[in-house]
């Protein structure tokens, strides 16, 4: 074991890499437009690169009206379904995120009988290997549940006799396994952060084969393992807006690159979790959350829509919140005038918050939402609307369902498992190349010196 006056000289050598690191690693921002670099894989207008062809999902944010692009209500489709008419099949049944994952999988909905037979098979993929919980869920917790999430994916790749068959089928059975087990790895990674961190009492509540996911997450999460229907309703509608968004979004083409090289199932998805983890990724819900507590401490009146505009200001002025100028929650790279899945959320927003009596709270996002729309759309002198993504509104569903914040961005894997499912299958069905952009070197050819003779 290293004493403390070895560590602080380490740490202070350490210090001086880091500095190296940083004045010789700095590339010179002009080379990007000169050599025409793509950064984050996007052209100048924004618009993704394209790196591939799907079917499972389609996101729009614009029309084509006389060759020009025009700003128009976003559309997004499973499986070419619209997924606004699914939302309105969905009132008809109480839950429906097994539905929309058999419709992601197979790519049409389910009959009567399917469904029925699809969700029995999820029921018995959801028992987890015999001591699995205790010998790798409770040991050595992590802090951050989407690690746990990750260590959990990875070593269940040591319970399967198949890890490295990638053939579909075998790939089906272990997506469906991650499908169905991943929320109870979630929730009782929350419960063994709680106990040995935070010193609470431990609750292992075991699953009902009778109830959807959305109805089990809540049942095990809760201590007394009770819940509303409209709880469970909308926890449910969160999990099927959440399921899938794309090829391009970052932790799905993460599943298709690392899926690209022929790599196991559970590389793939441990890889999509730690894309998703990202604050500009699947952790944005939480830094809007965390806004909103920062507005409700400095905005006295929150009906006060002048006061609210001078506070936003602020935070972007850089004076205000995190001081990074970002009004998180707002703008999406696709989406121009509404997110579909922000406007689906937004209404089951406003029905919970009446029946859970916060509906001040719900009106003070709704005039957030309008002003900085029109502040950042004013700021930024942009010829197209800014709109609110879902994660504006699915931090305050998560509080108001009494999820968490740890749990927020696992809530959002769990959903998104399908989807990673679905076009991790794809990949391999088509047998793609293995996806490997290029990068320019800017550097400089250097001849080798001896090391006696370096400076």
């Amino acid at each position: 074991m290293l004493n403390e006056m070895d560590r602080k000289v380490r740490d202070v050598r350490l210090e001086e890499l880091v500095r190296y690191c940083m004045t010789s690693g700095a590339i010179d921002p002009n080379l990007y437009e000169e050599y025409d670099v793509k950064r984050g894989l996007r052209e100048p207008d924004g618009k993704g690169v394209l790196t591939g062809l799907t079917e499972i999902s389609d996101v729009m944010g614009f029309q084509m009206v006389n060759g020009r692009k025009v700003p128009a209500s976003g559309e997004l489709y499973y499986q070419g379904y619209d997924i606004m008419d699914l939302k309105k099949g969905f009132e008809k049944r109480k839950f429906n995120f097994e539905e929309i994952t058999y419709l992601l999988l197979f790519g049409a909905l389910p009959n009567q009988r399917q469904l029925q037979e699809f969700i029995a098979i999820l029921s018995q993929y959801r028992e987890l290997p015999n001591k699995f919980v205790r010998d790798v869920i409770m040991k050595a917790p992590s802090m951050d549940i989407m690690n746990a999430l990750q260590k959990s994916v990875l070593t269940l790749y040591s319970y399967d006799e198949n890890p490295d068959d990638t053939s579909v089928l075998n790939v089906l059975k272990q997506s469906l396994s991650l499908i169905a087990s991943l929320p109870l790895i979630s929730v009782y990674a929350y419960h063994a952060y709680q106990h040995y961190h935070n010193d609470k009492s431990l609750v292992i509540r075991y699953p009902k084969a009778e109830l959807s996911t959305a109805e089990n997450i809540l049942r095990t999460l809760r201590p007394d393992g009770q819940y509303t229907e409209l709880e469970a309703r909308v926890l449910d509608i969160a999990l099927v807006i959440h399921a899938e968004h794309g090829g391009g979004n970052n932790s799905t083409f993460t599943a298709r690159v690392v899926s690209s090289t022929g790599t196991d199932t559970y590389s793939a998805i441990a890889a999509s979790l730690g894309s998703l983890k990202g604050p500009k990724h699947g952790g944005a819900n939480l830094k809007v959350e965390n806004m909103f507590t920062d507005i409700k401490a400095h905005v006295k009146n929150w009906s006060d829509e002048g006061e609210i505009r001078d506070y936003l200001i602020k935070i972007m002025n850089r004076e205000a919140f995190d001081k990074s100028g970002l009004i998180y929650g707002m703008g999406h790279a696709v989406y121009t005038i509404s997110d579909p899945r922000a406007v689906i959320l937004k209404e089951y927003a406003r029905n919970l918050s009446i029946e859970k009596g916060r509906e001040e709270e719900f009106g003070l996002y709704e005039k957030v939402e309008k002003t900085a729309s029109e502040l950042l759309t004013n700021r930024k002198k942009l010829s197209k609307p800014i709109c609110c993504n879902v994660d504006f509104y699915s931090g305050f569903v998560y509080s108001m369902l009494g999820i968490p914040k740890q749990m927020f961005t696992p809530i959002f894997a769990v959903a998104r498992m399908s989807g990673w499912s679905a076009h991790r299958i794809e990949e391999l069905v088509n047998e793609g190349k293995i996806i490997r952009p290029a990068y320019k070197y800017v550097g400089h050819h250097r001849q080798y010196v001896d090391l006696p003779d370096r400076p």
